[in-house]
């Protein structure tokens, strides 16, 4: 018995190699992890090393040099998109890991069978997020500081000296929350792992179908956050109308309802991916892709949210743009018409920022598909067992990302626009559209097309990305071998 149990523990013991302990690294899925964190870690710092640089330019600026306002508003954005960038890494984090878990479901229940605990097990996940937390905060982190010496090396030539030194100690702050954070997503992503039974050893892996997401139970969390952060978005709307201090209950109820949207992902994503599945025709192979999407929401709501999120995040910031722009262009006969051209250029660096947040997000879409198509193998098998081509199992792949894809985008552009449209209301909704009327008019939501236009490319471009590893490992999966596994 002993025998038997030393073949399925590991060894933990303190004469263990050390390389044992770092082995989860080689799983598919951590390497995309220390990625996210490292893009995180390299932003924080760039941010942090940017604000410093124009403090220093600021204050030795003859003519602003003793005002602080504009170095606060530009540390409160800075703040802000960190956060944002914090926000959207710990949902792929937290969702790549949950995925992770679904594929060692059997595993996990092996070590329940012999007398390991559901703790113990989340405790070994959350390190192992610990661990992926530092390697990419520190990579992030030499990373960013070499680009922010550069950057500064190139503005000192172009502007001026200012003496900012860029290696200085508060650069470690967003390496540390990075780590912090990737380990507190790891911990929330392996929940899973508390569901656990030692039953489940004599089965496979597998994800939890529609029915039990249906719970009313599980949407209760979801339902209070939307209906909290709704109540705050009117109650901003209807504020900005007399001030634009409607601004701060507007962006708490946008981050509560937006959160609740995140959280009920199994209960929002699937009419969308119903909606969206319905374009991709009556064939044999497309029913398999979009009922794929539905039998299994969990899944594909980790694949799509992060997606989701970082297009709503860049909508919003070009609609509450665009609407600024239209409405400080009706009032134009009372102002400097040189300062919007300026304003173009300060939405158009702030879109880049926060597209850094939709780039963190595209990578964990790559990465969720990828550890999809791994843990689905024997279903692939099975499918290449009852005759499907190496061609069609591809096709199958590829119109799982675009559906995927498709409906992510379409709810993100949706929800950016209606974000957008509040946040520009509460903050304009008490400036006069016309020059000698009183404020309190609605200001209508300015689309800015074009944006749109490149936002349906991207995608595009992120959907043939996306399925390029999965559809290779696809179609290398030999029915023989598949329908041998677990």
């Amino acid at each position: 018995m002993s025998a038997a149990i030393a073949t399925v523990v590991p060894d933990t013991s303190a004469t263990a190699p050390r390389a044992a302990g770092l082995a989860f690294l080689r799983e598919r899925g951590m390497g995309a992890s220390i990625l996210v964190a490292a893009l995180s870690s390299a932003f924080g710092v760039l941010l942090l090393s940017a604000t410093g640089f124009l403090g220093a330019l600021l204050a030795t600026d003859p003519y602003i040099g003793d005002s602080e306002t504009l170095l606060i508003v530009i540390a409160i954005l800075s703040g802000i998109l960190l956060l944002l960038a914090l926000y959207v890494a710990a949902i792929v984090t937290a969702n790549t890991f949950s995925t992770i878990v679904a594929g060692r479901t059997r595993r996990i229940a092996l070590m329940r069978l012999i007398g390991a605990t559901a703790r113990s097990q989340r405790v070994e996940v959350a390190r192992q997020g610990l661990v992926v937390g530092a390697i990419g905060a520190a990579l992030g982190l030499a990373v960013g500081v070499a680009l922010a010496a550069g950057g500064v090396a190139v503005a000192t030539a172009v502007i001026r000296d200012t003496g900012y030194e860029v290696a200085q100690a508060w650069l470690l702050v967003p390496a540390a929350i990075v780590t912090l954070t990737t380990w507190a997503a790891a911990w929330v992503g392996s929940r899973r792992v508390l569901t656990v039974t030692p039953l489940q050893a004599l089965g496979g892996s597998v994800e939890r179908a529609h029915d039990e997401f249906s719970r009313p139970a599980r949407n209760v969390p979801a339902a209070v956050l939307v209906g909290a952060g709704t109540l705050l978005l009117v109650g901003g709307v209807v504020l900005g109308a007399v001030t634009p201090l409607g601004v701060l209950p507007a962006f708490l109820g946008g981050l509560l309802s937006f959160t609740g949207l995140v959280v009920g992902s199994t209960v929002v994503m699937p009419p969308v991916l119903r909606l969206v599945g319905r374009a991709f025709g009556d064939s044999a192979v497309a029913r398999l892709a979009a009922d794929n999407a539905l039998r299994y929401p969990g899944r594909t709501s980790r694949m799509g949210i992060g997606v989701t999120v970082g297009v709503t995040l860049v909508t919003m910031f070009a609609v509450a743009a665009e609407s600024a722009q239209a409405v400080l262009a009706a009032n134009s006969q009372g102002l400097d018409l040189g300062r919007i051209p300026v304003l173009d250029q300060f939405a158009a660096v702030m879109m880049v920022l926060v597209g850094v947040s939709a780039v963190i997000a595209a990578v964990g879409l790559v990465n969720l598909l990828t550890i999809g198509v791994v843990q689905r193998r024997r279903e692939l098998g099975l499918l290449r067992a009852l005759g499907l081509s190496n061609a069609q199992i591809r096709r199958m792949v590829l119109l799982e990302a675009t559906h995927i894809t498709l409906a992510s985008v379409a709810l993100g552009l949706v929800l950016g626009v209606f974000y957008g449209w509040v946040g520009a209301q509460s903050v304009l909704g008490s400036v006069s559209l016309v020059v000698g009327a009183p404020g309190g008019a609605i200001v209508m939501p300015a689309v800015p097309w074009l944006f749109v236009a490149a936002v349906v490319v991207a995608a595009a471009a992120l959907t043939l990305v996306a399925a390029v590893v999965p559809t290779r490992l696809a179609t290398r999966v030999v029915p023989v071998e598949a329908l041998h596994a677990e």
